[in-house]
């Protein structure tokens, strides 16, 4: 199995130290723009195979898409980040073009990939590559947007912190937009091991919860000055593992609506089985009425900066 990732910043890079330690594909082809740049983020990634113990072939390539051809799986990780002065429009129409013109590169290589977006904002570009691919006659099963998974990551670390308890024994999800404003931990069904954490947590203590969720990669980037890079790369993992070997894992993802949870012509969050062949299926969740009108305000939101296309 082959998995390209495009863009060789502190995202892309951890991502693919993830899939190549993990050996969830046998070749990883990290490609960017800036000469030189991937090469040594690859030759460094592959210096560490006889200490992790991995076989992953790695490879670092300028811009040359033909290196990336029938890849099973494309992450696109390109774009930048919102600049002090520039608008959501503005940032919007940058990113637009990068993430439009790599995504037609590298499917023209790859028709059979299935192309996972990190790129922000992520849920408007998810929705610009759901519309290039499907005037390249590739299904929206193809398209999976990766920004629940790592909200639902944020959510189940605050979770543990509130509770004292260890993140692997709980189970919570995030849906809607991947934004600050946009995104809704469901705190009603979130366990642990089975059991609803409102048993073991007030309401205050569950919206205090929900609160830092939501500002969760705001939070990073002021104690950092930058974007985050290790929960991202390990969720680009998560999704991309699920993929390649099939696990028919539930994963919260931002892939197109057509009536789904009352949204049509959208890419939003919500709960997919995700495979060989990418989302496999839409999990419907009865929602209470205030996480419909929750999920109704996300929706018109993401909307709103879908227009800017």
């Amino acid at each position: 199995m082959k998995v390209t990732i495009i863009g060789a910043g502190a995202v892309g890079a951890t991502a693919a130290d993830n899939i190549a330690r993990k050996e969830i594909a046998s070749e990883v082809v990290i490609l960017d723009i800036k000469e030189g740049f991937a090469e040594g983020k690859a030759m460094d990634l592959a210096q560490t195979a006889s200490i992790e113990g991995f076989d992953t072939k790695i490879t670092g390539v300028t811009n040359d898409y033909s290196k990336t051809a029938k890849s099973d799986v494309i992450v696109v990780t390109s774009g930048i980040p919102r600049k002090p002065g520039m608008t959501r429009e503005e940032l919007i129409g940058t990113n637009a073009k990068i993430v439009g013109g790599v995504v037609k590169s590298a499917l023209e290589v790859s028709p059979k990939a299935v192309i996972v977006i990190v790129s922000n904002p992520m849920d408007t570009m998810t929705y610009l590559t759901y519309k290039i691919a499907a005037e390249m006659g590739i299904s929206k099963r193809k398209v999976i947007g990766m920004g629940g998974a790592l909200d639902s990551a944020r959510f189940r670390y605050r979770l543990g912190e509130a509770l004292g308890v260890a993140q692997s024994d709980l189970h919570g999800m995030v849906i809607g937009g991947h934004g600050d404003t946009t995104m809704i931990p469901l705190t009603r069904l979130a366990t642990w091991n089975s059991i609803p954490v409102s048993r073991f947590l007030s309401a205050e203590a569950l919206k205090e919860v929900s609160d830092k969720t939501m500002v969760g990669g705001a939070t990073l980037t002021g104690l950092l000055g930058t974007s985050a890079w290790y929960a991202p790369g390990a969720a680009i993992g998560q999704v991309v593992e699920s993929i390649l070997r099939d696990e028919k894992k539930i994963i919260p993802s931002c892939v197109y609506l057509n009536g789904e949870y009352g949204q049509k012509d959208i890419c939003l969050g919500v709960p997919v089985v995700i495979g060989r062949n990418g989302w496999e299926k839409i999990v419907t969740l009865r929602l209470s009425n205030e996480e419909k009108a929750a999920f109704e305000k996300s929706a018109d939101a993401v909307r709103a900066m879908n227009a800017a296309l």
